[in-house]
């Protein structure tokens, strides 16, 4: 964000003379892309905030503060059933014909299996990989050193991986010694092999949270799998949670109504 969006906008000034109409027009320039816009405003308040606190700037004169963040629309999406079902056997037809390495389909399958970021699979040093204990200690996540804990299903997968002498990576590329950094285009023929539409690699994430809430795990069990440290981040799935209470609640009311001699209410 840095590189891309606001050196280029507010780089040719002095850190003292970025002003409010600057900020603002950075802002205003990612409005297509409000899911950068917003992110790329917290990053440049930090900067101007450690300017400050380095003796860069006045004290209270961080001109971000004013600067209303845009509406962000919900960019989640969970994989249906069905939708699963043809995603595993998109990748088991491409595995049996070879179009894609079995490197960028291992990191593919894993975000399924672990709720992993892509990234931190495509980092993932075999160092990490605890097959003892079935975990992964991954020392530099998004949120910091987290333990992943696997799935039988997860562990096989990094088995199967192809491991080279001296590299150290999981996700092998095709250069020695360094592991892939992008997988748009393997993942795009995948989607467009079974026709899936408007369906992301970080959307694997939200559907392993989306299977553990529908049979009942708790948010903070979810929320300890997928490594994050505040409550309200976990709460996002807290709809799907649902679901298995209200059948509870209907399991136990229906009994209750049965030894009271009472036909149970009927339910849509």
């Amino acid at each position: 964000m840095l590189r891309d969006f606001v050196v280029p906008k507010l780089g040719h000034l002095a850190v003292g003379d970025v002003g409010r109409q600057d900020v603002a027009n950075l802002h205003h320039s990612l409005r297509e892309k409000t899911y950068l816009a917003n992110p790329v405003l917290a990053l440049t308040s930090k900067l101007l905030n450690l300017a400050e606190k380095w003796g860069l700037r006045p004290d209270g004169s961080n001109p971000c503060r004013h600067v209303e963040k845009l509406k962000e629309r919900t960019r989640e999406r969970y994989m249906t059933s069905e939708e699963l079902s043809r995603l595993t056997q998109a990748l088991a037809e491409a595995e049996t014909d070879g179009r894609q390495s079995v490197h960028a389909l291992a990191a593919l399958r894993l975000p399924i299996l672990t709720g992993c970021r892509l990234r931190e699979i495509l980092r993932l040093r075999w160092e990490h990989v605890d097959f003892e204990n079935g975990r992964l200690a991954l020392p530099d996540s998004k949120t910091g050193a987290k333990t992943v804990f696997l799935a039988t299903a997860a562990q096989g997968i990094l088995a199967g991986t192809p491991r080279t002498l001296g590299n150290p990576w999981v996700i092998e590329g095709r250069k020695p010694c360094t592991h892939l950094s992008d997988l748009k285009g393997p993942w795009r023929r995948i989607c467009q092999r079974v026709e899936l539409e408007n369906l992301r690699i970080h959307d694997l994430r939200h559907s392993f949270a989306a299977i553990g809430a529908g049979p009942g795990l708790s948010l903070p069990m979810i929320g300890k799998l997928l490594g994050h440290t505040q409550p309200r981040t976990t709460a996002r799935y807290a709809h799907l949670a649902a679901d298995p209470m209200h059948e509870a609640a209907n399991l136990i009311g229906d009994r209750l109504m049965a030894a009271m001699g009472r036909n149970s209410v009927p339910r849509s």
